[in-house]
């Protein structure tokens, strides 16, 4: 693994965290940054997280010659 592909993983598993409390904190039914805030991040960190991992993972096998 290289610190690169460390950094987004990282990345990944951030936006993997926001993406989860997105949820929880719309399902309160009183978000604390409101819906409208709230529903743009959990559209965003969805998909970020995916290509963040997808990186990590492409640059793994990159860095080990597969």
């Amino acid at each position: 693994m290289t610190p690169k592909s460390g950094l987004f993983l990282g990345g990944s598993c951030i936006a993997a965290i926001a993406a989860v409390g997105s949820v929880f904190e719309l399902s309160s039914g009183q978000p604390d940054l409101g819906v409208t805030v709230t529903s743009v991040i959990l559209a965003m960190s969805i998909p970020l997280t995916g290509f963040l991992f997808y990186a990590a993972v492409r640059d793994t096998n990159a860095a080990n010659g597969k």
